[in-house]
């Protein structure tokens, strides 16, 4: 998958005494190149062959443990580096850009075609590539070679050098990796403990029914000094998260999320699923319409409808839980009045939207009531003077 037009051949010694004449591509034989070389000196002298090659993939993969009361997590990153590439590279210096590089499927294109710079007719058409990530890969001279093809257990993990690159940021791997053609290798990036997190549950509905969707779990954090982080932006990937439930360290699964490219000193909200440890059930215990209003001709211009809702929440879990409760209206033309235990929980969001937000205590519950009025027609107009 190399980029022929690309290919450039380099001395490291002697280069004063060495001429790179040109690069030839025979007729009727794929993959094979030939440069002409007029050396004033005769042995062995080291090279450096640069080249653009597609195939060459990487992405990012995180662990969230919990710890057991859920309010600090250990955050641990890898990177997974795959070739795909046609080449083995062995001991070769791998650096990670995080950003997207358009030049992925323009490489992949020239590569396959039937000759290195073309030929009257349309390209291969070829599958495209796409990747979050592009990996650049240094191959060092042939006498640093070495076959290790992995970590080995106990072995420390390996720095990631991080640095910015305009719009982008390179992340560059301690040492040399050996990574054989179709092979993927795992890449510790960082381990950070105790982050502060928020844990929240949320759900949603229409605010005139019964039905509502289910309860969703959110874990959040920022990227940024307070929380441990904040160094350097954290490419995008899935996370799977899990709680510690115990002194040996026994862990239980809490769920997977996947995220974009967090920058510095930016919140990450993770949406870990639907549970069914937090029941929240929504009743319509009342509906009524009032204050009609007529037209000229007798026929109904205008009135009101009232609901009445009561929404309990059950929290089974054996740790306190805080839940938003939103609920949408369908109209911009709307009133609300909580019971008194359930209005100093309320908050208007926006002209159709408002919620109520819950703290409630291991194995607990709690209930609101609400009565909602839509106005319609021409008790839109002057409705406070209406009411």
């Amino acid at each position: 998958l190399i980029d022929p037009t690309s290919l450039s051949m380099l001395p490291k010694k002697n280069a004063d005494k060495i001429d790179i004449s040109d690069l030839t591509f025979p007729p009727r034989v794929k993959n094979l190149g030939l440069w002409n070389i007029n050396s004033e000196v005769a042995g062995k002298t080291p090279i450096e062959i640069t080249y653009l090659t597609s195939g060459l993939s990487w992405r990012a993969f995180y662990m969230g443990t919990l710890a057991e009361d859920e309010k600090t997590m250990r955050l641990q990153g890898y990177v997974r580096v795959t070739n795909n590439s046609g080449e083995d590279y062995e001991n070769a210096q791998t650096r990670l850009i995080v950003g997207k590089v358009h030049l992925l499927d323009r490489i992949a294109d020239l590569a396959r075609r039937n000759e290195p710079y073309g030929r009257p007719g349309l390209p291969v058409v070829t599958n495209k590539v796409r990747y979050a990530g592009f990996a650049v890969i240094e191959l060092k001279s042939m006498d640093e070679l070495s076959t290790k093809l992995s970590f080995g257990s106990g072995l420390k993990a390996k720095e990631i050098r991080k640095e910015g690159l305009s719009e982008y940021f390179l992340y560059t791997i301690e040492g040399t990796e050996t990574i054989p053609n179709q092979w993927s290798k795992r890449l510790p990036s960082f381990d950070v403990d105790d982050i502060p997190v928020i844990n929240l549950y949320k759900q949603t509905g229409l605010a005139a029914a019964s039905y509502s969707n289910p309860v969703i779990r959110y874990l959040s954090f920022k990227n940024d000094t307070d929380h441990q982080l904040g160094d350097t932006p954290i490419p995008g990937g899935a996370m799977k998260v899990y709680r510690g439930v115990d002194a040996q360290g026994h862990l239980s699964y809490e769920g997977r999320s996947s995220f974009k490219y967090i920058p510095v000193n930016e919140d990450i909200e993770l949406n870990l699923g639907a549970v069914t440890d937090v029941i929240v059930t929504s009743k319509l215990t009342d509906y009524r319409t009032a204050s009609y209003r007529y037209d000229g001709d007798g026929d109904i211009a205008g009135y009101d409808e009232i609901f009445t809702v009561s929404i309990t929440v059950k929290n089974t879990r054996d740790l306190p839980i805080e839940i938003e409760l939103k609920r949408q209206t369908a109209t911009s033309h709307w009133d609300i009045e909580s019971n008194k235990d359930a209005d100093k929980y309320y908050e208007k969001i926006d002209v159709d939207t408002f919620k109520y937000t819950l703290n409630l205590e291991p194995q607990s519950e709690k209930a609101v009531e609400y009565e909602l009025t839509k106005y319609h027609g021409l008790r839109t107009e002057n409705r406070s003077a209406n009411k």
